[in-house]
C-alpha cells in the first residue's frame, strides 16, 4: 500500500468512492465536476511553496501495489473556516434558577455557532469495502498528522474533526427527519448534496436562530445527537486515542460529533521522529510478521511529491537513527539512502474513550430569574 497526493487521473476512482460511501458523506460527493474543482485545489495546495491566508486542501489517495487501484482517500484542510463559516449546533445545558421559589430546571438546547475559524480540519476519510484489511484504516487515519508533523507551517494549532452522524441503513437521518418536518423541506440526500457542494449557508439560512429545547424532539431525533455513523466509529475511536475530544459542537444536518485536539498535542504529531533511510541490498527482503516486528508508517519528506507506506519493522535490526528499506520499498517512496524518513508506529492502542453519560459534551450555560 501507498498513499501519494490525489492525481487529476483519480477522478473516476474518486467519483467511485463517493458513490460507495452514500448519504451524508458531504466532503465527497458523487458529481464529477465538484470532484475534479477538488482535485484541482488539492493539485495546487500541494505545489504552492507559502501557503497564504487562504484555505488550502490537501487530499490523499491510497493506492494498491500492482494493480494501481484506488482503496481510499483521507484529507486535510488548513485554515478551515477562513473563507467560510463552519456552520454547528452547540449542544448545551441551559439552567434556569429562580432563588425566590427555589426552584432549579435544567434543559438541554441546540444553539447555532461559528465556533471554528482558521482551523485544521481532518476530513474525507474513507476506505473502500472490497480494501479493508489490516492497518489500511490506520494508515490512511495516520498519515494525514505525519504530514502534518513533516510541515507543521502549514497548519494551524486547532485541529478539529466533524465525525459522520448516525444514519439508519436506508440512508436516513432521524435527526434531519425531524428537522426537515418542522423547519427546512428538504431531504436528506437534498441537503447532504448542497453541503457537499458548499452551498451550506443556503441552508443554514432557513435554520432557526433561537436555541432549539430537545426536550421537544422526538425520541430518534434526540438520541441521534452526538452520536457517528457505524461506518465511523473506528475511525472516531483512533482520533480518540490520538487526545480528540468531543466539547458539545455537533453538525447542522446530522447532528454528528466535531471533536478537536490541539495540533501540537495530538499523539502521532508529538511521537512521530525524523530517521534516515538504509537500503538492504538486492538480496534482502521486507521483515517478516513476528513477535519482534511491528508494523511502522513510513514516509518521504516532500510535499508535492509526498509518499506513505507501511512496513514492518524489525527494531534490533538496524542502529538507532535509521530505518532498513528493500530496493522495493525505497522506490515506492522515492527515496535513496540517507534521505530522512518520518516514522510512526501503527500500534497506539485504539481503545476507545469511556465516557459515562454526557456529561463531557455538555457545556452548562446559566439563565437567572429574580
Amino acid at each position: 500500500m501507498i498513499i501519494r497526493p490525489v492525481q487529476h487521473s483519480d477522478l473516476p476512482a474518486l467519483f467511485q468512492i463517493a458513490q460507495e460511501s452514500g448519504p451524508g458523506f458531504t466532503s465527497l460527493m458523487p458529481d464529477k465536476l465538484a470532484l475534479a474543482a477538488r482535485i484541482e485545489m488539492s493539485v495546487r495546495s500541494f505545489r504552492t511553496e507559502t501557503p497564504g491566508t487562504t484555505e488550502q486542501r490537501y487530499l490523499f489517495v491510497l493506492e494498491e501495489p500492482g494493480t494501481g487501484a484506488i482503496m481510499g482517500t483521507t484529507g486535510i484542510v488548513a485554515g478551515a473556516g477562513l473563507e467560510k463559516p463552519l456552520h454547528h449546533f452547540r449542544h448545551s445545558t441551559l439552567v434556569q434558577h429562580a432563588r425566590t421559589l427555589g426552584l432549579r430546571h435544567s434543559t438541554d438546547t441546540l444553539t447555532r455557532s461559528h465556533h471554528y475559524r482558521n482551523c485544521t480540519e481532518l476530513c474525507s476519510l474513507f476506505l473502500r469495502p472490497a480494501f479493508r484489511k489490516a492497518n489500511a484504516g490506520k494508515l490512511l487515519s495516520k498519515v494525514r498528522f505525519a504530514f502534518i508533523a513533516q510541515h507543521p507551517g502549514r497548519f494551524p494549532g486547532q485541529a478539529i474533526a466533524q465525525m459522520r452522524g448516525f444514519t439508519l441503513p436506508d440512508g436516513r437521518s432521524p435527526f434531519w427527519d425531524w428537522m426537515q418536518q418542522h423547519f427546512v423541506k428538504l431531504s436528506f440526500d437534498e441537503v447532504s448534496h448542497l453541503a457537499g457542494s458548499g452551498e451550506l449557508s443556503a441552508i443554514e439560512a432557513l435554520m432557526p436562530r433561537h436555541p432549539l429545547y430537545t426536550h421537544l424532539m422526538d425520541n430518534a431525533a434526540r438520541s441521534a445527537i452526538g452520536q457517528v455513523h457505524p461506518q465511523t466509529r473506528p475511525a472516531l475511536a483512533m482520533l480518540e486515542a490520538e487526545g480528540f475530544r468531543h466539547r458539545g459542537l455537533v453538525d447542522l444536518i446530522d447532528a454528528g460529533p466535531t471533536v478537536e485536539c490541539p495540533t501540537n498535542r495530538i499523539a502521532s504529531v508529538r511521537d512521530s521522529r525524523v530517521v534516515a533511510a538504509r537500503i538492504l541490498n538486492l538480496a534482502g527482503r521486507a521483515p517478516a510478521d513476528g513477535p519482534e516486528t511491528i508494523p511502522l508508517l513510513v514516509a518521504n519528506d516532500h510535499r508535492e511529491h509526498f509518499r506513505a507506506t507501511v512496513i514492518n519493522h524489525q527494531p534490533k535490526a538496524a542502529p538507532c537513527g535509521e530505518i532498513q528499506l528493500t530496493s522495493e520499498q525505497a522506490a515506492a517512496l522515492q527515496v535513496t539512502t540517507g534521505t530522512k524518513l518520518r516514522i510512526l508506529p501503527l500500534a497506539r492502542s485504539n481503545k476507545r474513550i469511556e465516557r459515562p453519560g454526557q456529561p463531557e459534551l455538555m457545556e452548562p450555560h446559566y439563565a437567572q430569574s429574580s
